[in-house]
């Protein structure tokens, strides 16, 4: 078995390190951001595959996820819950592409104006602090590490890398078609809200959680900042109240933003050893998940494993 150091603690990093733990190798994660810091923290989060490509890959790696978070949201304090709900369009629309990944999808009958087409389905709903908290657990409980270390450039002391490392890639990986796609949420109150809305032309997006609704969005490539921007929160908050009436009286609780990692192909691939490591060490890169960390997360972590099983 390997010793393999999984660069990245985003839920992409923490669920590849899971799977390689499961499968006999030595893992450590190291990164400069831990688990509740990272873009990952900041997600919504439901199973959608939002801003990933190419739709091929996508739509298998997105598949398994969805089984692997329907099995885990019958288990205690993951964080994970099947919740139904509705997205709607101002324009008639096809099936989705990602439509066999889904188990039911049903056409919305009546829906409220300037809409006219939508569909319903039941997707994973994964509440990320109490989930990234028990990936890292589940890390520790297999006899992995979860490391803060910053780094510059690509380690060379185990026999496998993992780069997870997300934004971090521009640098670890010197690859600049890495973009950041800065995206905007607002938390408020829970209003008695059981089930999500997507307008993705928005995007608008409103997920209920157990004591709060994340409320976005906002979907700026080329966009470093993170700080929250006061009027755009006013603009998603009167979008979202205009699918969800209900959050035109919700209190606001605070706000975030995050920097998806975009790029136009995920990259997931293993690379010839480079010889300024000494030509022994494996590199796999996982990074480049756009909006669908979360869901591209048990798929991709699957591949990942079996390319460094060999």
């Amino acid at each position: 078995m390997a010793k393999v150091l999984v660069i990245g603690a985003g839920v992409v990093g923490l669920s590849c390190a899971v799977r390689m733990l499961e499968a006999g190798h030595r893992v450590d994660v190291v990164a400069r951001d831990l688990p509740l810091e990272t873009t990952s923290a900041a997600a919504a989060a439901i199973w959608y595959p939002y801003r990933a490509f190419p739709f091929e890959r996508v739509a298998s790696w997105s598949a398994t996820a969805y089984a692997e978070f329907a099995r885990l949201a019958d288990l205690p304090r993951t964080g994970v819950s099947m919740v139904e709900g509705t997205e709607l369009h101002h324009q008639p629309k096809p099936d989705p592409w990602w439509r066999e990944a889904v188990p039911d999808l049903n056409r919305v009958a009546s829906m409220p104006a300037p809409y006219v087409d939508g569909w319903s389905f039941t997707t994973p709903l994964v509440e990320m602090p109490t989930y990234l908290l028990w990936l890292a657990g589940r890390v520790h409980e297999l006899g992995g590490t979860v490391t803060r270390v910053a780094l510059r450039a690509m380690p060379n002391h185990a026999d496998v890398v993992v780069n997870a490392s997300g934004m971090g890639s521009r640098l670890i990986a010197q690859d600049s078609a890495v973009l950041p796609v800065r995206g905007q949420v607002v938390y408020v109150e829970q209003v008695g809200l059981g089930r999500w809305w997507l307008d993705e032309d928005g995007p608008v997006y409103v997920v209920p959680r157990s004591n709060d609704i994340v409320v976005g969005g906002s979907d700026d490539e080329g966009e470093w900042d993170r700080t929250p921007d006061p009027e755009l929160a006013a603009q998603i908050l009167s979008r979202a109240a205009k699918l969800v009436p209900e959050l035109a009286r919700a209190r606001v609780l605070g706000h975030r933003v995050g920097l998806r990692p975009g790029r136009p192909a995920v990259r997931l691939e293993e690379v010839a050893a480079d010889p300024a490591t000494g030509g022994e060490t494996r590199v796999v890169h996982c990074y480049g998940h756009g909006g669908a960390g979360v869901t591209l997360s048990w798929g991709c972590a699957d591949e990942v494993a079996g390319l460094v099983a060999g």
